[in-house]
């Protein structure tokens, strides 16, 4: 599914973010990107998504190679693949349906499609109750859970999600967790970066620790540190 072969990232300014970095992740995985602020998990999501390119090396996303992609071939691209952010993202004047089918309109779905699709996700995200509604209206953890089905409802392949409990407290960070662990069982790859200690030590999925655009760890069945 993701494969890094010599991964290098350095930013203008002289900031190495990645160092030849060589990884591999199958497909129908659940994998915890850790470590420090800086340590190059976002570098990773946006070389992934391909926002950016790598000074160095090369990277596969399934079968493609994305430094031989052409600019045309970036937005069908990206359809397989869907983004959660920590910030949720969403449009403030629409409302969660909107929100939710906007991420098909711009593949131009069909309108059968949009309304076959869109209430699915919202009662698997358990929103369906709050489809007309706006996201001000909305609690933190609800906006996230918008921000979760708009980013499924294309049902891609892989599923990146950049600190996306960061702003919510345990009990609702829990909720969004369950969510991401039945879309994984339903053959989506997930890769999550994280700070959250205690979801990554319950969880006990696979763990990859970065540091200074390095690679320190990468076990099955981590835990998020190795002290104690």
């Amino acid at each position: 599914m993701i494969q890094f072969q010599g991964v290098s990232k350095v930013y203008p300014n002289g900031v190495v973010a990645l160092n030849e970095i060589d990884l591999s992740i199958e497909k129908g995985e659940f994998v915890f990107m850790v470590g420090p602020s800086g340590a190059g998990k976002t570098t990773f999501i946006k070389l992934v998504i391909r926002r950016e390119l790598p000074n160095q090396g090369q990277i596969y996303i399934g079968r493609k190679n994305l430094a031989r992609m052409k600019e045309r071939e970036i937005p069908r691209f990206r359809r397989n693949i869907g983004v959660i952010f920590q910030d949720y993202k969403l449009l403030p004047n629409k409302t969660v349906f909107e929100n939710v089918s906007f991420a098909l309109e711009v593949i131009e779905a069909s309108r059968r499609e949009i309304m076959r699709q869109v209430p699915a996700v919202l009662e698997l995200v358990g929103l369906k109750d709050k489809a007309n509604v706006f996201p001000q209206e909305l609690s933190g953890g609800e906006q996230q859970r918008v921000s979760l089905a708009r980013s499924i409802v294309n049902r891609p392949l892989l599923l990146l999600a950049d600190e996306p409990t960061g702003n919510l407290d345990p009990d609702t960070s829990w909720g969004i967790m369950d969510l991401l662990m039945e879309i994984n069982k339903r053959g989506t790859t997930i890769v999550m970066a994280t700070h959250n200690k205690s979801i990554v030590d319950r969880m006990r999925r696979r763990v990859i620790a970065m540091e200074n655009g390095k690679i320190t760890r990468d076990e099955q069945k981590g835990v998020y540190g190795l002290e104690g």
